[in-house]
């Protein structure tokens, strides 16, 4: 309820303030010669200019052009104001006055040409950083090449190989422990009944896995 009384004062305010302004305008055109409907066509000029150049300022940012205008209108609107106030004698208006109010129309029309038809002065956005390069592997020979072993001397005599149980592919799944110890009692019994290890495609038929866990399990079990 505070925030619609107070939006409905500024309104409220705006309003008689735009009316005093229309009026001080209108007094000083017709003071200057023009009179009939030419004297109202005056303030409605002045103010539309001002309202053109405070809506290019808000839409475009701040410019040169935007704010020259602005500032001619307010001072134009300004202007009058003070001069309806005692400070000139409208009966009896100087030349520069007359002036001026006969040459506001082209002036206002250029205003408003330009405000326009312009186009409106924009920060251009920053170009997106290039990608950084990708350094290539070296594919020369000497670094392909693998360093050959060194022979042991003769003093000393070569290191035993030491047998290491097939290592299972990257890919192999995982075996459950139980599995694999049932496999290997299959394993046994059929080592002692016929005296060869057990194949791949037997231990496959005893335990009822599917081919690659059979693969597996023969690959604990070797």
């Amino acid at each position: 309820m505070a925030a619609r009384l107070r939006v409905d004062a500024v309104l409220v305010q705006a309003v008689i303030a735009g009316a005093l302004s229309f009026a001080h305008l209108h007094d000083l055109a017709a003071a200057a010669g023009q009179d009939g409907w030419k004297a109202w066509a005056y303030p409605v000029s002045v103010d539309l200019l001002l309202v053109a150049a405070w809506r290019r300022l808000r839409s475009d940012g701040p410019s040169r052009l935007a704010w020259c205008w602005f500032l001619i209108a307010l001072v134009a609107s300004l202007g009058a104001n003070i001069a309806t106030a005692g400070f000139l004698n409208l009966a009896d208006p100087p030349a520069l006055l007359r002036l001026g109010i006969a040459g506001w129309p082209a002036l206002a029309f250029l205003g408003g040409t330009l405000l326009a038809h312009s186009a409106g002065h924009r920060i251009p956005d920053p170009p997106a950083p290039a990608p950084a390069p990708v350094a290539e592997p070296d594919s020369t020979p000497e670094a392909d090449a693998e360093p050959e072993p060194r022979s042991a001397p003769d003093s000393e005599p070569a290191p035993t190989p030491v047998e290491e149980p097939p290592a299972l592919p990257a890919s192999a799944p995982a075996v459950p422990a139980v599995l694999v110890d049932h496999a290997r009692k299959v394993a046994a019994e059929y080592r002692d009944r016929t005296g060869s290890p057990i194949d791949t495609d037997t231990l496959r038929a005893r335990l009822g896995v599917p081919p690659h866990l059979a693969d597996a399990i023969a690959a604990h079990l070797a």
